[in-house]
């Protein structure tokens, strides 16, 4: 455990600039004395750490030090591989650089992970695109990428569902969403009114979207706390939310309830939160839907194995949707 330790930390000081002893016992839930300790065994180890004492000091390796990729246990081998899988990387432009990189990693570990570590990529594949879609048509995601790495601002023309425009962005982040390709970009100053010191907040642009895409040789400053995994987190939960604003009450029979779950993530919550109805086995779901138009559609479909509860405007639309399929079907 502690070795296991001793090496994460050398790994951590090769990411980090600077680490302080605090920072190092929260990320592996020991005491700030435990890593001094640690500390003082990688000194007489031979490892070059120094530390600067007071206020943003650290510990620090000494310029140009590097370890080698040893230690490593077979999951943790096998784990790194699966970086190297086809696709993905491939649509980034990084397809390449991805098979070189599994190559040299191979050629790192002792032999006798190997061949165990090869066979990641003849096992796993991954496919992101969902059933009977097509991959999207992304031209431009090469050059994002590199943008996004160099943060270099983008000109971009967009064709949202309202209208084309141009953008002037600063590409923050790239993510792959349900087979789909996302850029996560921030305007630049000159749109939207922003400052220096109050930039816009980032937008979410659909790559498959993007009609023209010019990178500039202007670069920018990243901002330093954005985190992009927990910015997308917290965007999907709006989007979420402010997507399905209103909630329609249901009782569900169990073939109902499992005809819902099917419809998405958001309906298979509700039905797992649902309440039983009188012990009949029905269950009462607090679904969330778009408008009363859209939610009256939704349930059409389902036919008997769903009564709605409320609300009533919800009740009236859906029985003059029935009566028109009724009329036209004579």
């Amino acid at each position: 455990m502690r070795a296991n330790r001793l090496l994460s930390i050398v790994l951590l000081l090769q990411l980090r600039v600077r680490v302080t002893a605090d920072d190092l016992a929260r990320e592996f839930e020991v005491s700030p004395r435990t890593i001094y300790r640690d500390i003082d065994e990688l000194s007489a180890a031979g490892i070059p750490i120094y530390a600067d004492r007071g206020p943003g000091g650290g510990f620090q390796l000494l310029d140009g030090f590097q370890t080698r990729l040893t230690g490593l246990a077979r999951d943790e081998a096998e784990a790194m591989l699966m970086t190297g899988l086809p696709g993905p990387a491939a649509e980034l432009g990084l397809g390449a650089a991805a098979a070189q990189a599994r190559r040299k990693l191979l050629a790192s570990l002792p032999a006798a992970l190997q061949g165990q570590a090869q066979r990641i990529g003849t096992r796993f594949h991954l496919d992101a695109v969902d059933w009977y879609r097509s991959s999207e048509n992304v031209p431009h995601l090469p050059a994002l990428t590199r943008a996004v790495l160099d943060q270099q601002r983008v000109t971009l023309t967009y064709a949202s569902w309202r209208s084309a425009r141009t953008w002037q962005i600063e590409p923050l982040g790239i993510v792959l969403k349900g087979g789909h390709w996302y850029l996560v970009a921030q305007p630049a100053l000159s749109e939207s009114g922003a400052t220096p010191t109050h930039p816009a907040a980032p937008r979410i642009f659909k790559v498959a979207s993007m009609t023209q895409c010019v990178v500039q040789d202007a670069t920018f400053a990243r901002p330093d706390a954005f985190d992009l995994a927990a910015w997308w987190s917290a965007a999907l939960q709006r989007f979420e939310r402010d997507l399905r604003p209103l909630t329609a009450t249901v009782r569900a029979t169990a073939t109902g309830c499992s005809a819902l779950a099917e419809l998405g993530a958001f309906a298979a919550t509700a039905v797992a939160t649902s309440e039983s109805a009188d012990g009949s086995g029905d269950r009462v779901v607090e679904l969330p839907i778009e408008s009363i138009e859209r939610g009256a559609l939704l349930l059409l479909g389902l036919g008997p194995e769903v009564t709605v509860l409320a609300p009533a405007a919800l009740r009236r639309r859906l029985h003059e949707l029935a009566l028109d399929v009724a009329r036209r079907s004579e």
